[in-house]
């Protein structure tokens, strides 16, 4: 069994379900300290929401460029442990392929991270450049407690991070055919809009606050926010709730509320499509409240030093030239493209992530951290 299926194992085999670490980033500090890492863990969020992160730094050179491995040790719950073919936190091997809560998102590419730093590390001790892994139990959750903290933490020290590759599974196929180079911001909204309550058979004496709105949603949706670019699709609003009425059928409500959320590119930014979306609001005379919640804003890396050596090393260890996207959900890497210029995300197959039988090709395993050690010999250069 190769070194990094047998961490990947350890790791499916702690029951971290977010926030729990349940043990595996002390047991990755432990593989980590030999090697001349300075580990830090950073607890934060209330009593009952307790998160646990990790900030794993090896200086070999001074004023070197500093490459981060990032990821999370937290997985989402189970689901009904009846419907998974054995115990979902019980590693095990069919058909070639790896069953566990967490095989695919993502602790082999944890896994891989650590068996590749200590094989450069190994072969390179003093190569130009310094490493470090920043780990958090709090992704699949809230991620308010996470990865933010700690790049707020090395923000305000006055830490710089040169490069970053985040472990999410990005790939479609196979190991490394895809990588994320960027990601949509996300940002939701809560808009109440006000009426007068009153009898359904006395609409003169009431204000229907859906009836009201009806006409600017129906412009809502019509509007192309941005054209987006090269390496983003447009930017899109979506409606995923509407709540309106007392749930008597003779009452006309008094309010109604809509919660949205726009997926927004590089083109746009919060404040312009504030701005726009409660221009229409106004112009169709409403009477309205709004609350906004922004996720994340938008983070792009265009090719250059990282993504090229990210590049190579997919084309020498899988014979495939990689597809950069921006597609799919957010990710951690909106944190830290705040404080780190090149971001990108590369991790193995995403098709089972979240789901009963997660699980991941045994014979993907060892080419991800191939991928990984050769993009930090690239970087050494």
């Amino acid at each position: 069994m190769s070194s990094t299926l047998q961490l990947t194992e350890q790791l499916i085999a702690r029951p971290s379900v977010t926030p729990d670490d349940a043990g595996c980033q002390q047991l990755l500090a432990e593989r980590l300290k030999p090697l001349g890492f300075a580990c830090e863990t950073i607890v934060s969020g209330p009593a009952d929401f307790r998160v646990t992160n990790l900030w794993a730094k090896r200086t070999a050179r001074p004023g070197a460029p500093l490459l981060v491995f990032a990821g999370h040790t937290d997985v989402v719950p189970t689901g009904p442990v009846a419907q998974w073919s054995q115990d979902p936190f019980t590693p095990m091997h069919r058909d070639g392929k790896l069953y566990g809560r967490g095989a695919a998102d993502m602790k082999t590419s944890i896994a891989a991270f650590v068996v590749a730093v200590e094989e450069f590390v190994a072969a390179q001790p003093q190569a130009a450049l310094n490493l470090a892994l920043l780990l958090t139990s709090d992704e699949e959750g809230p991620a308010v407690d996470g990865t933010v903290k700690v790049c707020e933490a090395l923000q305000a020290r006055g830490e710089t991070l040169d490069y970053c590759i985040v472990g999410e599974p990005t790939s479609v196929q196979r190991t490394g055919d895809m990588i994320k180079n960027g990601r949509r911001g996300t940002m939701s909204g809560k808009l109440t809009v006000k009426g007068v309550q009153g009898h359904i058979a006395y609409p003169h004496l009431a204000r229907n606050p859906i009836h009201l709105f009806a006409p600017a949603l129906a412009e809502l949706t019509t509007i192309k926010w941005d054209q987006g670019n090269d390496f983003f699709p447009p930017t899109t609003w979506q409606v995923s709730n509407i709540h309106g009425g007392t749930g008597a059928s003779n009452v006309i409500p008094g309010s109604v509320v809509v919660d949205f959320n726009f997926r927004f590119c590089t083109e746009s930014t919060p404040q312009s499509l504030q701005q726009r979306l409660t221009a229409v609001l106004d112009r169709h005379g409403l009477e309205y409240d709004l609350a906004w919640t922004i996720g994340g804003l938008p983070f792009l890396t265009t090719p250059g030093t990282l993504v090229n050596a990210v590049r190579a090393a997919i084309r020498e260890e899988a014979g495939i030239e990689t597809e950069l996207s921006t597609t799919g959900g957010t990710s951690d890497g909106r944190f830290i493209a705040q404080i780190c210029p090149q971001v990108i995300e590369l991790g193995p197959t995403n098709a089972t992530i979240h789901k009963i039988d997660e699980h991941i090709p045994v014979a993907d395993i060892e080419p991800l951290k191939n991928i990984y050690r050769r993009v930090l010999e690239k970087l050494a250069q």
